[in-house]
């Protein structure tokens, strides 16, 4: 039974982009146009290669604004206060994964690579605000992000949760491997399986995959 694999589980992380919200709302489709306006502008370079930029500093770094800080020094705030102005209008509420959240034992928090007033907003569209203990982004991470693990350890530090006691839920298998090899439950939320050490479970669909995790 899945539910044995999580008896144990007292602290539930989630990411939020395609995790607490379906990949077809499509909503960093507009966060990843804004990042390449935002380094056409800063960086004075072609749309192309902004793009092209865009793209390696997320596979090198773990983040666009990671690669930007790292090689240009950039100021973080003004960067994550344009890339997520964003609409929400494809955003529905869902009062069935909230009922299944709710449900679930123990602490829950969000922990994303956005920044945590996009994120309020986001949970907010969908039905899910005040279900969580804490709202966390890359911000509580001193800027570094997922995957690297020292930004795991901050942000966990600073919500005193354990992870051989939690389970992580994120659509990024790259964001996985800490928290396995941190102890946590991982599970992967992504159209396509990934079968891979560091996880450990594989759902389409959040609220159904939570529903079998209820008594």
């Amino acid at each position: 039974m899945v539910a044995d694999r999580f008896s144990h589980v007292r602290g539930w992380v989630f990411d939020l982009d395609n995790t607490l919200y379906p990949p077809s709302a499509r909503l960093f489709d507009q966060i990843e146009r804004r990042m390449t306006d935002w380094v056409m502008t800063e960086l004075r370079v072609v749309r192309e290669e902004a793009d092209r930029l865009r793209r390696h500093y997320w596979s090198t770094y773990g983040t666009t604004l990671a690669g930007l800080m790292a090689e240009h020094a950039v100021d973080p705030a003004p960067y994550l206060s344009h890339v997520h102005d964003i609409s929400l209008d494809h955003l529905e509420r869902d009062m069935i994964l909230a009922a299944r959240i709710r449900a679930l034992p123990g602490r829950k928090i969000v922990y994303t690579n956005g920044c945590a007033p996009y994120a309020e907003r986001v949970l907010e569209a969908r039905g899910l605000s005040n279900l969580f203990d804490a709202v966390y982004g890359v911000e509580h991470a001193g800027f570094r992000p997922k995957p690297e693990r020292a930004a795991f350890e901050t942000v966990f530090a600073a919500d005193r949760l354990a992870p051989e006691t939690a389970a992580m839920f994120e659509d990024d298998s790259r964001n996985l491997l800490a928290p396995h090899e941190m102890g946590m439950r991982t599970v992967h939320v992504a159209p396509e399986a990934l079968p891979a050490p560091h996880i450990h479970h594989h759902t389409l669909d959040l609220s159904e995959f939570l529903a079998l995790l209820q008594p």
